[in-house]
This record gives structure tokens, sequence and C-alpha cells, in this order.
């Protein structure tokens, strides 16, 4: 059974919906990338933000206006037609939603405290359901009258990965007939704080696979996909998932539950390893993570192009996987431009030397995105032309 793509939408540092994203992604330009304070009083880091105006939700119910779910009403605005399209004719409870985020809607929390402290009593404005997990699911269910299986996943870094595999699964075991998946994630000094107390952040641009990289560009954004088993321009050919449980935060530097995740989905595409024209590296730019994903690559015998995303970007943790999945699908349906990889060049002697993406001969007809969590939580997927 093949599970397809009938539609995608993302809101991102990049570009506000699939256009501009489209635009940006591939001449190397991001307007949301930029040294602020905002989430780090008296220290300046480089962060990727969405700027743009956000829809209101002043007259939602209280335990639904959080900026989380501003980010992703702003991606389902663009695929809100194609969903009633496709939709019609679907008993609602036929329909499934599952996102994936990190810090769901923490962010409101940072003033509801404080708030609290003073007065004795939160805001009015302001409800723990806010910061659920699954308080981005459920949003996106009433509001589109959606009766079926809803649920979140938070697995840090491969959420909203983990959202379109989980979204997949419903669709092969007949469980759902349209299924809406992907991820959001907000900045919030809550996260900013945190990366930083484990010297995972850098203060500048951050420069995936270089000798000179110091740590992530901590990013927020949205990104949702329209999948059936009704015939599209792409499908979701393969995935392979697994859990190591080498480390709370650092991966496993021999890459053998990487490998097992990228294995299950190679096999489960059919797909050989030289079959695969481009991979979207999870690229964070840390030391650990780009020797263990690099050492990966080059083992397992890819000699296909490469490039991390994340300097284009930021790391938008939970929401990482499917914002990624966007740009793969953006490069699955473009003219053969590869996404950049933006660093300074200088290749880490310690790391194997990969094949840097440039431009392609042709659009690429298969393409694997991969993304890796703390506690050794690991997902590949395989987007394929159609």
């Amino acid at each position: 059974m093949t599970i397809y793509i009938n539609n995608y939408s993302i809101v991102s540092p990049l570009g506000y919906g699939v256009a501009e994203t489209r635009k940006n992604l591939f001449s190397g330009v991001s307007p949301g990338m930029m040294k602020t304070e905002k989430y780090s009083p008296g220290r300046s880091l480089f962060l990727g933000l969405v700027n743009d105006q956000l829809p209101d939700l002043s007259l939602a119910p209280i335990k639904h206006r959080s900026r989380n779910n501003q980010l992703l009403l702003a991606a389902l605005q663009e695929i809100e037609d194609s969903f009633y399209l496709l939709s019609s004719g679907i008993d609602k409870s036929r329909i499934a939603i599952v996102i994936g985020s990190s810090t769901s809607g923490i962010s409101g929390e940072e003033d509801a405290f404080p708030y609290l402290l003073e007065n004795n009593t939160f805001p009015e404005t302001f409800d723990l359901a806010q910061r659920l997990f699954c308080s981005p699911a459920n949003f996106l269910a009433d509001r589109l009258g959606v009766t079926g299986i809803v649920h979140g996943i938070s697995t840090a870094c491969t959420s909203s990965a983990k959202a379109i595999t989980s979204g997949a699964r419903l669709l092969k075991s007949g469980m759902a007939d349209l299924v809406i998946a992907g991820g959001v994630d907000t900045l919030c000094k809550f996260t900013v704080a945190g990366f930083t107390a484990i010297e995972s952040v850098s203060a500048d641009r951050c420069n995936p696979l270089s000798l000179n990289r110091s740590g992530i560009n901590i990013g927020e954004g949205s990104a949702l996909f329209l999948m059936s088993r009704q015939p599209g321009d792409i499908s979701l050919s393969g995935w392979g998932e697994s859990s190591d449980g080498h480390h709370i935060s650092a991966p496993d530097p021999s890459g053998l539950g990487a490998s097992l995740a990228v294995n299950n989905a190679l096999k489960m595409s059919v797909k050989g390893i030289d079959q695969v024209e481009y991979i979207n590296l999870h690229g964070t730019a840390t030391r650990h993570n780009d020797a263990m994903e690099s050492q990966l690559i080059s083992k397992l015998g890819f000699k296909c192009p490469v490039s991390s995303t994340k300097p284009l970007t930021g790391h938008t943790l939970g929401a990482a996987g499917a914002i990624e999945a966007v740009v793969s699908c953006l490069t699955l349906a473009g003219d053969g431009q590869l996404p950049p990889h933006i660093w300074d060049e200088v290749q880490d002697p310690e790391l194997p030397k990969l094949n840097i993406a440039g431009k392609h001969a042709s659009p690429p007809k298969v393409v694997m995105t991969n993304n890796f969590a703390f506690g050794g939580n690991n997902t590949s997927l395989i987007l394929e032309a159609v």
C-alpha cells in the first residue's frame, strides 16, 4: 500500500508559506535567522524567528490561545482548502490528526507564572491546557470538527517526523482515510536556557560539518502534511525508527540506532543506497551529532549529495522533522536545485568528507531526511516523486 502526500505547508524562519520558502531555500536566504537577546537577556544569540504577523486567536477558547497554535494555524490556513476538498465524502471519524511538538505552549507560562506569584492567580488568558503536548492536535481537531484519532507526540527532535510515520501507519492499518500530520514548536526562554546549560548553543550562525562548528541555533516554525491513500505527486515510500537509549542528550557515536532507522527506511521503500539521490541531514552543528551522522553516511556507503538546512531554519526541535520533510518535498518538486549547505567550508579532518550538495543535473526522484533526538531516538524518512 502506498501512502501519498497530497499537500503540505510550512511557516518558518525561511518564509511564510510554501512559495516564499521555496524561493528563499534555494537562494540560501533566511529572513528569520538573526542575532537577538529576545530569549536570552544579556546574551545575544543567533536564533531562527518567525517575525510575520500570525493569525489571531483572541476569540478562540482560552485553552487554544497560544503562540504555538498561532504558528500551527498559519500552516493550516495554507492547506485548509485542500483539506476540505480531500475530506469531502469522508466521515469525520475517519480523519486523524497527529502533531509533534517538544515545547507546545510553554512560552505562555513564562509570563503566566510570574503573574501568578504576584497576584495569586493566573491571568484570565492563560490555561494550563495550552501547554499540553496534545494541545496542537486538539486545537486542529476542534477547528476542523475532526472526531477520529487525535494525538500528540513529543520525542524531542524527532517528534514531527514520528508524527508523520504515525499518520502513515494509521492509513496503512485502515484506521483512517485522511491524516493531517506534522509539527510545531515555538521559541521560548526556557528552551534557550536549557540548551545553553548543556553548552549546545552557538552564539553565531551554526556551521554544520565544519571544523569550527560550535553548536545549534534554536528556531521555531510549523509544517503540516495532508496524507492519504489517494494518489499524489509525492509518496512516503519508507520510514525507519529506532530508540537506542544511548544517552540522555548525546547520540551513540557508533551510529548503531541511527543505522537501524536508515536501513529500515531503505528496506520498506525497497530502495538501495545508490538510489537515494539526496539526503537532508539532521546536521545540528554540534560536535557529537555531526561526528555520528557523517560517519553513518560514510560507513553505509552513500555517495549522493547531502546538506543540512538548519543554518536556514534554525533547529526547530519538535517541528524539525516536518519542516525538513517539506524541504525534501520542495527538492523533489524543484528544477534540480538542491538545498544549499551553508557553512565556512572548513572540513573537519576527523570527519569523513561527504558529497556536499550543489546543482543537480535534474530533480531527484528519491530523497532521505534524517532526524535524531535526545535519548537515542532516531527517525529516517524516504520520500519519492511519483
